[in-house]
């Protein structure tokens, strides 16, 4: 079986994917980077958190064979499709999402891609030069976020809720998963991964996005933009808007 571990960029599902990775591993499950390396997926499961890109038949597909043989938790950032929710129905695929502000997000997004690339290393997001096309970029990811509420059996998360009440946030997400919180080593994790666990844990730059962040970080007309092209979707996400 495959647990797919989905997420709003920058919207702390790099630390949502390895709290589901080292909790899955409690159980004896395979880590997805020695199922890449094992099975020579390089070019499908990429970046440090095997990241599938887009959820293709042939990409999935590609996963068959290990996930008949190992159970193992892999990252996207990308929408359902016909595949993923075929392998959902049968029990194949377990899948998780986790959204955030989709304004706080797009500001993530935009300084985490020049300080990098003042760096003189570009990443993903040094392309976002600009307030129009960090705002297109994140229109996307929005509207992938309505993909997914509309998919079933899939296990929901807003990252501020993971922050703030986050011992709720894991009674659900362990149930969803099937484990027994009581485990010692479930509770290890469970512990390592607080939003106040020490720095050095994996993810923990995750969890130090500040919740409201935009306010501060946008102009009054930036703020009138954000309210007009994301009012509707933030009062459906349960966000002030």
């Amino acid at each position: 079986m495959i647990v797919l571990s989905v997420g709003m960029p920058r919207a702390g599902s790099g630390w949502h994917y390895n709290l589901i990775n080292d909790l899955m591993k409690t159980t004896g499950c395979a880590d997805a980077r020695d199922i890449r390396k094992r099975y020579r997926l390089e070019h499908i499961l990429t970046e440090a958190n095997c990241n599938i890109g887009v959820l293709s038949i042939k990409r999935l597909g590609m996963l068959a064979l290990p996930a008949m043989l190992n159970t193992f938790v892999i990252k996207a950032h990308t929408g359902p499709t016909r595949t993923s929710r075929l392998l959902s129905t049968l029990g194949l695929l377990r899948i998780t999402y986790i959204y955030r502000d989709p304004r706080d997000a797009m500001f993530s997004a935009y300084d985490f891609g020049q300080q990098a690339l003042a760096k003189g290393h570009p990443n993903a997001f040094s392309h976002l030069s600009d307030f129009g096309k960090s705002m297109n970029f994140i229109m996307q990811h929005v509207r992938i976020w309505e993909k997914w509420m509309n998919e079933k059996n899939v296990l929901v998360a807003r990252y501020e809720d993971l922050l703030m009440n986050y011992d709720d946030e894991i009674t659900k997400l362990t149930e969803f998963l099937k484990l027994d919180r009581s485990s010692p080593e479930v509770k290890k994790v469970i512990e390592g991964y607080r939003p106040d666990a020490a720095e050095s844990q994996k993810g923990a730059s995750s969890y130090k996005g500040r919740i409201g962040r935009f306010r501060s970080a946008s102009t009054e007309e930036q703020k009138a933009i954000l309210k007009e092209k994301l009012g509707t979707y933030l009062v459906r996400m349960e966000y002030d808007a």
